[in-house]
């Protein structure tokens, strides 16, 4: 059987994540420092698991409805009105497995071969991959540090043509941990209304966000509710990883029809799951806020840390990475980060995995104990210091 010409060109073409890459290396090293999974290190709150465990004690292991269990898809649609003042009915949400699945059912429910879908850099590795299994076009664009790797409205208006369909919008941002504001969101409103761009906006990370100012959704401001499909789930603001839940929230024509392909393809997220999501979104404000301190102070650590040794970042206000500057090495990204894994055995992950633009940068997550960071800094410390790299103090 000759493969190459029975597997379909555009699967054959999508590239292996590098997130995964430098997470499988670094576990066949018993010793490694591991910086590169954005995965929270909390155990999930004991009032979820135990709702998990009452559900499946109560033998409540059927199929559940296609598009979630009604209860839970009624507590969403109040924690988006509560969190975020976003306005939709039972009818306007699916309950998917994880956050990536929502993203995978927008853009398939949307794009259909040679329309354009506009992707900010450096972002999440899954939406050019899923963009050209459809026969969709990416479009990129670079955002810069100067900018705080927001995404400007004069890049966005020069970027539209005839053929877009389709705006992600990755904010807060994975890798970088970029955030766009209320006056950011107005600016690529403003481009957006009167056209027939839609945009799928990724909120996984709306609820780790560091400063005065909370997450502002774009489908909270006039005119964007109808043209914008929300993305979120339960991975990062719950410690729920494994639990594999998350949910998209849109105009029903659109959700509809997720919904069908959903169908065919899942059939419904985890019951258990569903079960365990209803207490984190009725009891776990707390343990949210609890995180999202944690994260804080590892965050100004880690940023201070990195720069101190020369290796610049801006300071990230959302998610839970930094994206230090590399340049100093005069390495490329994955250069870099595979000479850091086999001389200190720390492992996190180029920046290029996240897109061209992201060349000369790396993605370090600080979902970690602080013992476990200052392991790891002390580690990059000897690392440039053994190459003739090190800038500042010792850390």
């Amino acid at each position: 059987m000759n493969y190459d010409q029975l597997l379909a060109p555009a699967a054959q073409a999508m590239r292996p994540s590098g997130i995964r890459k430098f997470f499988d290396l670094a576990a066949d090293m018993p010793h490694c420092i591991s910086l590169g999974v954005g995965e929270p290190d909390f155990k999930t709150p004991w009032s979820i698991r135990d709702a998990g465990i009452r559900s499946l004690e109560q033998g409540r292991t059927k199929y559940t409805a296609n598009a979630g269990l009604k209860e839970l898809r009624v507590e969403i649609c109040r924690y988006l009105r509560r969190r975020f003042e976003l306005g939709y009915e039972q009818e306007n949400i699916l309950v998917t497995v994880g956050g990536s699945e929502a993203i995978d059912m927008a853009i398939r429910a949307l794009v259909k071969p040679g329309d354009e879908v506009i992707i900010p850099e450096p972002c999440f590795v899954c939406y050019e991959p899923i963009t050209q299994l459809t026969g969709g076009v990416p479009v990129h664009i670079a955002t810069r540090a100067e900018d705080g790797f927001r995404l400007t409205a004069e890049q966005l208006r020069a970027a539209i043509t005839p053929r877009t369909k389709l705006l992600i919008l990755p904010y807060p941002n994975n890798p970088t941990g970029g955030v766009m504001d209320q006056q950011d969101l107005e600016a690529i409103a403003e481009v957006l209304r009167g056209t027939n761009v839609l945009v799928l906006s990724d909120e996984i990370y709306a609820e780790l966000t560091y400063g005065l100012d909370r997450h502002v959704s774009i489908a909270s401001l006039p005119g964007m509710w109808e043209r914008t499909i929300v993305v979120n789930g339960f991975s990062k603001s719950y410690s729920m990883t494994g639990w594999r839940l998350g949910y998209a929230a849109g105009p029903e024509p659109i959700i509809k029809v997720m919904t069908k392909i959903h169908q065919s393809c899942i059939m419904s997220a985890p019951t258990t799951s569903q079960y365990a999501a209803i207490v984190a979104l009725r009891s776990c404000d707390d343990e949210i806020e609890m995180m999202r301190d944690e994260y804080n102070r590892r965050r100004r650590y880690v940023v201070k840390a990195l720069n101190d040794l020369g290796l610049t970042c801006f300071e990230p206000k959302g998610a839970f990475y930094v994206f230090p500057s590399i340049q100093c090495s005069g390495l490329k990204s994955s250069e870099f980060c595979e000479q850091l894994l086999k001389e200190q055995e720390v492992a996190i992950v180029p920046g290029d995995a996240f897109g061209a633009s992201g060349e000369g940068y790396a993605r370090i997550s600080y979902a970690y104990s602080v013992d476990h960071l200052e392991t790891a800094m002390r580690r990059i410390r000897r690392f440039l210091q053994d190459h003739g790299w090190l800038a500042g103090p010792a850390v």
